[in-house]
């Protein structure tokens, strides 16, 4: 079976299709993070060591490092600062210094600009994923070299120099190139991780069942592992878990071994749980004064103050049961098991005698 080895200094993670699901942890990205963008201009990397610890407790196998920031005040003292080729890779070497300090688990080092990717995989301890290579002719020139040269598998995206298509034959060609490609350079199959490009079902109501069909084809033709950005498909769209709990599961059924995405359930804060008491109150509902919070969004089906794992792992977790990569289920009856009481050895989830009943 085809498998990728992604390792850092003591980890080894493997993305394979008889292997637990690989979850790779999308939060350490400043796009769309206006807070954390602006953090790390100031230098500032304790969210992203608060970010990286989370996604690991809650299940992620491999962590991306983006260092696609933008930082405009300092653009406006210096128009070096303009430029990514100048800001990106001395970020993301300190990124992914920062990650390693705090945890040990393998790194996918994620940048459009080649010289984070080389600042990248110098720092990183062990074997990183790289991210990525598409199929247009100057990418695959700058980022294969890389690849060959540090020996390090690749996320290989099925575009071209033609763009995007919809038509699912063009990112099966896509894909099938950038595999030849690689060969070339003396990249075996194994190293290649393919996105098929996940469309939005909301705007494409093909969009699911054309990624399952490359997914099986993928596999099947090429015999490569693959992956995809998770959330994708339900963008735009109302209960996005909803949508994100169901494909998960099907597209693992028809071959893909790995995802990027968000492991963790955001915590709920403070403005949200003043809203939902002063909606009670109003409702002339009495909340205990010695009530603390965690317990009070508890109880109201809010969620957690804490970090905790998403419902995808949920799905994902459930999913690998399902397909015999979680032998006897242990990794499902440890998910689910209610943390032991104080001055308990156990809690609701110590039940090693329903295992033996299965067993």
């Amino acid at each position: 079976m085809t498998r990728t080895v992604v390792e850092s200094g003591s980890k080894t993670a493997i993305i394979g299709f008889d292997q637990p699901f690989a979850v790779i942890g999308e939060r350490i990205n400043p796009t769309g993070r206006k807070i954390l963008n602006a953090e790390l201009e100031a230098g500032n990397f304790e969210r992203v060591k608060a970010d990286a610890i989370a996604q690991v407790e809650a299940g992620a196998t491999i962590l991306d490092i983006n260092s696609g920031a933008v930082f405009s005040n300092k653009m406006a003292e210096d128009v070096r600062y303009a430029d990514n080729n100048f800001v990106e890779p001395e970020l993301m070497r300190q990124l992914v210094e920062v990650v390693q300090s705090v945890t040990d688990i393998p790194l996918c080092i994620d940048s459009s600009v080649p010289g984070a990717l080389e600042a990248g995989l110098e720092a990183a301890k062990g074997r990183p994923l790289l991210n990525s290579v598409t199929g247009e002719e100057e990418r695959l020139e700058l980022v294969l070299p890389l690849v060959k040269k540090y020996n390090v598998p690749v996320v290989a995206i099925s575009n071209d120099d033609t763009g995007i298509s919809e038509d699912p034959e063009v990112r099966f060609a896509v894909a099938k190139k950038i595999v030849e490609r690689a060969a070339d350079f003396g990249i075996p199959a194994h190293d290649i991780v393919v996105d098929p490009l996940v469309m939005p079902i909301g705007a494409m109501g093909t969009a699911g069942l054309q990624v399952f069909e490359l997914n099986r084809r993928l596999r099947n033709e090429l015999g490569v592992n693959t992956t995809c950005g998770a959330s994708n498909i339900s963008f735009g769209l109302p209960n996005r878990h909803g949508i994100n709990n169901a494909f998960l599961p099907m597209a693992m059924a028809t071959g893909m071994t790995s995802a990027i995405m968000n492991p963790v359930a955001l915590p709920v804060g403070p403005k949200k749980i003043a809203e939902k008491k002063a909606e009670l109150e109003a409702a002339g509902i009495v909340i205990p004064a010695d009530m603390d919070d965690e317990a009070f969004v508890t109880m109201f089906g809010m969620g957690s103050t804490k970090p905790r794992p998403g419902k995808e792992m949920e799905a994902i977790r459930a999913a690998n049961f399902l397909t015999n990569n979680d032998d006897g289920g242990a990794a499902w009856i440890k998910f689910n098991a209610a943390p032991a009481k104080e001055g308990e050895e156990g809690g609701r989830g110590r039940r090693g005698g329903g295992r033996r009943r299965r067993a």
